[in-house]
């Protein structure tokens, strides 16, 4: 069945689309790619080019899929990096769209705005809209750890925090919440934490920390993408987290052993179905 991904797309590296449609693939789905921007490579080197995509554009995209008269089979609808609030709402249609369509289709949205090391680095009127408009309206979200703080208006300096924000989320809308790369003051060193929240309790996945000269982009879109699979393939929240995780590290640990600065997902593509390591959902109840 088929997912409609509405995110960013580079034609060299993999973050947005280029993170997501390959691994969406290789667990056997079907996806409908809508790109939000077309650039040569992520903006995070010394230079790209490209342009982002007018929103008129997207709505015309969305709009021949409904023609095909195809929305009936999308089991969910994915965003990712957005321009602006106005290609936002356009996203919001489709995916209401989906859901008059197909009462059953989730709406996962990744409400890209930034992280630590950057800050934000969206238009102003995107933090607003993902607070007010998009993750509202989603089933799932997925904010890493500074974007949950920019959500909830507050720093979050310890897992008491992250929960209670990540609660306090799904109190406004989304029954799921997933937060990725936790950097709290009371956390392990040496790995890398996920937490996922849902109307029946939270769970913290961790997987050891890897060190690269250049962290490579994209693992967040990855993460996005392999979660959405498999709680659409029916997997629990904890468990769908648990390994969509084991997946991204075996991915990570593959690009690290060959040294590149984007994602290596040809290389590591059987790990993105089957990960070779395991990693449990610790209950936090």
């Amino acid at each position: 069945m088929p997912i409609l991904s509405i995110q960013s797309h580079v034609a060299y590296g993999h973050v947005g689309n280029s993170a997501a449609v390959f691994p969406l693939q290789r667990l056997g789905w079907e996806v409908w790619p809508v790109h939000t921007v077309q650039f040569s490579n992520h903006p995070g080197y010394d230079g790209f080019r490209g342009a982002v995509t007018p929103v008129e554009t997207v709505r015309a995209v969305l709009q021949g899929i409904a023609e095909r008269g195809v929305m009936e089979r999308c089991e969910a609808v994915l965003s990712g990096y957005i321009g602006d609030a106005a290609l936002g709402a356009a996203i919001l249609e489709a995916a209401a769209a989906a859901k008059r369509a197909n009462p059953a289709a989730l709406y996962v949205c990744d409400p890209v705005m930034g992280d630590r090391g950057h800050g934000v680095y969206v238009r102003d009127d995107v933090p607003p809209f993902m607070r007010d408009h998009a993750v509202p309206a989603a089933d799932a979200a997925l904010p890493n750890h500074f974007e949950l703080e920019l959500l909830s208006g507050r720093r979050l300096e310890t897992l008491a925090d992250l929960r209670a924000a990540a609660d306090g989320l799904r109190a406004r809308g989304p029954r799921i919440v997933v937060v990725t790369s936790l950097e709290r003051a009371d956390g392990p060193a040496d790995a890398i934490e996920m937490l996922v929240a849902t109307a029946d309790g939270a769970w913290l996945v961790e997987t050891p920390r890897l060190h690269f000269p250049i962290a490579p982009n994209g693992a967040g879109d990855l993460t996005a993408a392999l979660f959405t699979g498999r709680l659409l393939a029916g997997e629990a929240p904890p468990e769908a987290l648990a390994k969509t995780a084991a997946a991204v590290f075996a991915t990570l640990a593959e690009t690290l052993r060959l040294g590149r600065r984007e994602l290596a997902l040809e290389s590591a593509q059987a790990a993105l179905a089957d990960p070779p390591a395991r990693f449990s959902a610790r209950p936090l109840d």
